[in-house]
């Protein structure tokens, strides 16, 4: 699947948001409970602009986690009504910018806007694409049973099935298993 950088971008850094939530972490403790871990991630994923790095910021992003986590499980009218009302909320304006050594890409809120905003808003902006591309199918949450990791596939044939090769493996182990019982 073949989406703009810009909004790869911004699908990878909501897959990443997204999957600092407890059930989805690796660790399963919840990878965004202070403003530190919120630093990690957003020079993990290059994120530049305001960052104010207090308790009120972190409360604004881990509830647009939440926001975007629900809109990612949404089917295709849902999740334009919901994109619809992020952007209208922010009062979005899209325009052209290059900055921090990206080229020309889509934002539709300032620099100095605050954090949560400005990644709801970046977010809305890729589901935008992908939704007027029906390609709403490349989101998904990890076919593992105990994971609600996201999967954002953009392989050719759209198969992707796991947030991660782990949880692939762990998932092919046990229906083995299961199978290897089954037979003997």
């Amino acid at each position: 699947m073949h989406f703009a950088p810009d909004t790869v971008d911004a699908l990878e850094f909501a897959v990443a948001l997204c999957d600092t939530d407890p059930g989805a972490s690796r660790s399963g403790d919840d990878e965004l409970a202070t403003t530190a871990q919120l630093a990690q991630l957003l020079a993990e994923n290059r994120y530049s602009g305001r960052v104010d790095g207090d308790e009120a910021e972190l409360r604004d992003v881990r509830a647009t986690r939440e926001r975007v986590r629900l809109t990612w499980a949404l089917d295709r009218d849902a999740a334009a009504l919901e994109v619809n009302a992020m952007l209208a909320e922010a009062h979005a304006l899209p325009y052209l910018i290059r900055h921090d050594g990206f080229d020309w890409h889509l934002h539709a809120t300032s620099l100095d806007a605050p954090l949560a905003e400005r990644i709801r808003v970046e977010i809305a902006l890729a589901l935008v694409d992908v939704i007027r591309s029906d390609q709403l199918d490349r989101l998904q949450v990890c076919a593992a049973d105990d994971c609600t990791g996201l999967v954002l596939d953009l392989s050719r044939n759209g198969s992707k099935r796991f947030c991660s090769v782990r949880c692939g493996n762990r998932m092919n182990m046990i229906a083995f298993r299961a199978r290897k019982e089954q037979a003997g």
